[in-house]
């Protein structure tokens, strides 16, 4: 390495610094996680935070009307779910060498544990599948976790590969949700090459999303971060592909975005931008709410 390289390695790990000092992430024991385990300990050493992994699985009950389920059937069920946590465990203790982590192994629904949890995080990595994908029984489901936890949420890709944010998608709409994740947003905001806020809009309101986004620039600008500002004239069905062409653009890979959405008997029901975004992801998504 030159005396330049090392330089620049330099003044990059002292930009990430002190910008987020613990990372949360619920650890499942099986192949399709893995992806999800290895981008949080890729951020942990980035940010040479700690890394809290959660084991969490709830015992699936089934209705049984003739009762027909024995005793049996509930400890083979039991044996099951402590099978996949010790696997979590083991599956958390191999990854995380050298890294600082804690560790908590929890009998009950994934996306309550980790909520709790995230009291102590100042980032949650979650999976992203599309929404007809597993129960929340076992998974956790991102949309749900990131209306009940209070911590910006870090959305991976099925296959999310390593995360580099050196180009960021800031996606804005003039709301208490998209104000919060551009301030939790704001320590992979510092240390990004480039970063673009963007307004989709009606056609007839280019002139006050140009007006909004520059606001939001210069505020980023007060942070160190140099940003820019886009206004796109869309129809509102089209605002999360409009989104993901202007990461194409820059070569982005994460998409800032506040999470919109509210309760339905019992489950989180979302609708817009959001439910596209997670309904294919395509990208590290950070959601606020």
């Amino acid at each position: 390495m030159t005396m330049i390289e090392d330089a620049h390695v330099q003044q990059d790990a002292a930009k990430r610094e002190g910008l987020l000092r613990s990372i949360l992430v619920h650890v499942e024991g099986n192949t399709e996680a893995s992806g999800r385990l290895q981008v949080a300990v890729d951020l942990a050493r980035m940010f040479d935070a700690t890394l809290m992994g959660v084991g969490a699985e709830m015992l699936q009950t089934y209705g049984d009307p003739y009762g027909m389920l024995g005793g049996e059937w509930v400890v083979q069920l039991q044996s099951l779910v402590e099978g996949d946590l010790k696997r979590a465990e083991q599956t958390f203790q191999a990854k995380t060498s050298g890294l600082r982590t804690n560790w908590a192994s929890v009998e009950a629904f994934p996306a309550n544990v980790m909520a709790r949890h995230a009291r102590s995080a100042d980032l949650v990595v979650a999976g992203g599948a599309p929404l007809g994908g597993e129960g929340n029984y076992r998974a956790v489901l991102p949309a749900e976790l990131a209306m009940q936890c209070g911590r910006p949420v870090l959305v991976a890709p099925p296959k999310p590969g390593k995360f580099h944010g050196r180009a960021v998608i800031v996606a804005w709409k003039d709301t208490r949700e998209a104000r919060r994740a551009v301030a939790d947003s704001l320590p992979f905001l510092k240390v990004a090459e480039q970063v673009v806020v963007v307004e989709c809009c009606a056609r007839d309101g280019v002139a006050d999303a140009r007006l909004n986004t520059s606001d939001v620039v210069q505020q980023l600008r007060r942070h160190g971060v140099e940003a820019f500002g886009k206004a796109v004239a869309t129809a509102p069905e089209r605002v999360a592909t409009e989104l993901q062409i202007a990461a194409q653009e820059v070569g982005a890979d994460l998409i800032v975005a506040g999470a919109y959405g509210h309760t339905r008997l019992g489950e989180w029901a979302f609708g817009g931008v959001t439910y596209d975004l997670l309904n294919a992801p395509e990208r590290f998504i950070l959601l606020s709410h």
